[in-house]
């Protein structure tokens, strides 16, 4: 299954997915936080609906790509209801593999003059 295939081949990722995917690279986080998330590090341009988040999170569990967390905060903080989702060694390598896929294309505008180069600090 998805465990031992070259992350590359499912390449190039849905935005929904690599949105999702980043989301999670720093930690679990329940649905509505991947979409918090997702919204934060977009800078309000994504906002995932949640049929859209659902259905990619969905599919990502059945590729192996993330899971679902056994582990719960505090019940004094958490609804029992939330489920929390986690990457899995594939799916670290999935989203590092479009990360890097995305940088190349980013340099390729920049050689174009299409992307200012990032002033140095």
């Amino acid at each position: 299954m998805a465990q031992t295939a070259d992350p590359e081949s499912f390449l190039p990722l849905p935005p929904a997915a690599f949105h999702i995917l980043l989301a999670l690279a720093d930690g679990e986080r329940h649905g509505y936080g991947v979409m918090q998330e997702v919204a934060a590090i977009s800078g309000g341009q994504i906002k995932l609906g949640p049929g859209t988040l659902y259905g990619t999170i969905k599919r990502m569990l059945a590729d192996g790509w993330i899971e679902e967390s056994d582990e719960r905060p505090d019940p004094e903080l958490d609804d029992e209801r939330r489920r929390y989702y986690r990457l899995t060694d594939i799916g670290g390598k999935v989203v590092r593999a479009e990360a890097l896929r995305l940088s190349r294309l980013v340099d390729a505008a920049r050689s174009k003059r299409l992307v200012p180069k990032p002033r140095s600090t």
